[in-house]
């Protein structure tokens, strides 16, 4: 049965490893749902976020084939239950018949905030669950989106366990 999964990711931080990591999964016909990438507060390192959908064995195959990569430095399954995950997205949408008061309700509604605005539209910005940000699409439809940029899930450990510390790697 396939499910989507969310993997963290220490890699170092240099210019090919996106390519090498993304080729992992594109080698082996395996879509990416979402993938998030940034610097960690050591610039030698960055963490990814990798949601994918698949079975059991899928799951399995891409922990060990990403444990082989050079560089990677570690790599932690992040699930559903034991991890805290949030979007962020900016959104631009209509401003007509609906005004821009109803707007801006609807978005201080879902706990967003306006970042820009005209006659002509407004864009805010939200982070959240994934079923937060589903909502607030699916109702902007109502009004008209221009422009959608989100981030797609990140994630963390709860606790102590599976916590992905670069300081460990120095």
């Amino acid at each position: 049965m396939s499910e989507k999964f969310t993997v963290g990711i220490i890699v170092s931080n240099h210019f090919g490893v996106l390519s090498r990591v993304s080729g992992l999964y594109a080698k082996r016909g395996y879509n990416i749902d979402s993938l998030a990438v940034g610097e960690t507060e050591n610039p030698k390192f960055s963490r990814m976020t990798i949601v994918t959908t698949g079975d059991e064995y899928m799951k399995n195959q891409v922990m060990r084939q990403l444990e082989k990569l050079h560089d990677v430095k570690m790599v932690v399954l992040l699930e559903k239950d034991s991890a805290v995950f949030n979007e962020h997205i900016l959104i631009k949408l209509k401003v007509n018949g609906a005004g821009k008061a109803q707007v801006s309700e609807m978005i201080n509604d879902y706990g967003g905030k306006v970042m820009d605005f005209s006659d002509d539209f407004i864009t805010a910005e939200l982070t959240g669950s994934s079923q937060k940000i589903d909502g607030l699409i699916d109702k902007a439809k109502n009004i008209g989106i221009l422009e959608v940029c989100r981030s797609g899930p990140i994630s963390v450990a709860h606790g102590m366990e599976n916590v992905l510390n670069v300081t460990e790697l120095e």
